[in-house]
């Protein structure tokens, strides 16, 4: 539209495009090879095109960008999410209207709200559960002590606007307004509560909204084996925790996969993967497009919404699953990273003997129809044992002081596991002839030698960090915080981030400086280790306790 003015100047306005997010929509598009977007740009086009149309080069001619694009890429959205107008429309509303506002780390959402739900969201609505929303998906973040608030998340009511009244009475917008502070928020110990007792008890975490995906085919052996950068030939109920790389080295993933029994009906091997729910879709795009670029035959098929997944850590773990599963729990029958099938009150589950908060634990992937049975056997066995709910934040405090790493944050496309302190995870592979994605970039990395590395600093600092922190070595900028979380346990901030070096970094380099962490405008003393403060031998993931 051409608007004239009484100066006789002429100005232009037209419709602009808003996304979910505030953010851009950059990349290919799954299902649409060669076919890449770069739009939605929220009124910020000037403001983003370089770096944008730079990072969309990178993609175009190399196939990933050279630093980190999570945030816009197009395939982040799940597609239950894009094909729902109403979400669309609500959750780009409220990121219009909040886009000067400001946005504290652990701030949720109230548009568009249960949209995507698991089996068990009601039960555990009901006992305190103040949920977080990943891809659409409502996933536990802590659970309230008070368990007769009514925690249901409205309707949506635009903030007051379009006529609509805003709410007055909305305890679980009060929960999150907990955290709307630069201090340690009011539930702090709460959260605490649910990491002691992971610790020293036992804890059920429900991580159903993880993307679950079946692999098969005549080469399903070799796409797994190309698409992991470890050594996921293992036979039959094994289960390895891996990362799938792109040309680079760069981490497009971490995930799990478990092979399973063969397809009934073809008899061809066959792949569990266990995909974090946060960036599950993405994940399956990078394996499609591998495999097509490969010219694999396989299929993938998405069964996210077919299966619950309940991960139950702690030292008691073993003893609830004993008294309630007619299979051996031991560590000589069931050895770290392996999987089974189990019986549980008559309802088949895959029990996989893994953990993220490094703790004696299993998962156990059940059937959306068995899953609320199957909790409330698990807590009920578990009463006797000081059993509690448990959620993410607490994953979060857990996993940070065990030196977990998270997707997007410590490792990422534009790091590889060499430089996260992941060697563990590639050498026994590259010590082989098995072709990987991204294995030529590693050999030249380690034959050239890495120029930044990832290391944990301890922090006791007054004010919690919440990331991006600035990283000081002898009174340089050395680096920043790429993830952190109070520990609980070592009683004080536990920071990851990367150190870097111009031209090579050296573990005596990264040993011999003085550590400081900048937040919010103070520098706090850093205790520098290059491994988890927290159990470094692993001594509890092996199910050995003092």
């Amino acid at each position: 539209a051409v608007v004239s003015t009484q100066s006789g100047h002429y100005g232009r306005g037209g419709p602009e495009s808003f996304t979910p997010d505030h953010k851009p929509l950059l990349g290919e598009v799954l299902g649409c090879r060669g076919f890449y977007q770069g739009a939605g740009f929220n009124s910020s086009g000037i403001m983003l095109a370089g770096g944008s149309g730079r990072e969309l080069a990178n993609m175009v001619v190399n196939g990933y960008s050279s630093i980190d694009m999570f945030s816009y890429d197009v395939n982040r959205y799940h597609p239950d999410c894009i094909k729902d107008s109403a979400w669309i429309l609500e959750r780009s509303h409220e990121a219009y209207a909040k886009n000067y506002a400001m946005i504290f780390i652990h701030d949720e959402n109230l548009a568009s709200r249960d949209m995507r739900t698991d089996a068990l969201h009601d039960t555990l609505l009901k006992r305190g559960c103040v949920y977080q929303q990943r891809q659409g998906f409502e996933r536990p973040g802590w659970f309230l002590l008070d368990k007769s608030v009514n925690l249901e998340k409205k309707k949506y009511d635009w903030y007051g606007s379009y006529g609509s009244e805003k709410y007055s009475d909305y305890p679980y917008r009060d929960c999150l307004e907990l955290d709307y502070t630069f201090g340690y928020p009011k539930q702090f110990d709460i959260i605490g509560a649910e990491s002691d007792a992971c610790r020293n008890r036992a804890a059920l975490f429900n991580m159903s909204y993880f993307g679950k995906f079946f692999l098969s085919g005549p080469d399903a052996q070799a796409a797994v084996d190309y698409l992991c950068c470890s050594n996921v030939n293992k036979g039959q109920g094994s289960t390895v925790y891996t990362n799938m790389l792109n040309a680079s080295g760069g981490s497009e993933t971490d995930l799990t996969v478990s092979h399973i029994e063969p397809d009934p009906v073809t008899g061809e091997d066959r792949f569990y993967i266990a995909a974090g729910g946060g960036s599950s879709y993405r994940d399956m795009c990078h394996i499609l497009n591998v495999i097509d670029m490969k010219k694999f035959n396989c299929t993938v098929k998405d069964h996210s919404a077919d299966y619950g997944m309940l991960s139950l850590q702690g030292p008691k773990s073993r003893e609830i699953l004993q008294k309630i599963c007619d299979a051996d729990f031991s560590n000589e029958a069931f050895p770290f990273s392996t999987h089974k099938l189990v019986n549980i009150n008559g309802h088949e589950v895959r029990a996989m003997r893994l953990t993220f908060v490094g703790e004696l634990g299993w998962e156990l992937h059940v059937p959306s129809e068995s899953l609320v049975e199957v909790y409330n056997i698990v807590m009920e066995t578990g009463a006797e044992h000081g059993i509690v709910d448990s959620g993410y934040r607490a994953i979060d405090a857990l996993s940070s002081e065990k030196g977990y790493k998270h997707w997007h944050e410590d490792v990422r496309p534009d790091t590889t596991p060499l430089e996260a302190g992941m060697a563990w995870l590639v050498n026994p592979k590259l010590k082989t002839k098995t072709d990987f994605l991204g294995r030529d970039a590693l050999l030249k990395q380690k034959k050239d030698g890495l120029k930044k590395r990832l290391v944990c600093l301890k922090v006791k600092s007054d004010v919690p960090l919440v990331t991006l922190e600035s990283i000081f070595r002898d009174g340089q900028v050395a680096g920043y915080v790429r993830r952190t979380a109070y520990g609980y346990s070592v009683g004080c901030n536990v920071a990851w981030g990367y150190i870097e070096h111009p031209e090579k970094i050296t573990l005596d380099y990264i040993r011999e400086g003085s550590y400081q962490v900048e937040c919010m405008g103070e520098r706090y003393d850093a205790e520098m280790s290059l491994q988890a403060p927290f159990d470094p031998k692993n001594n509890r993931v092996k199910g050995f306790y003092e």
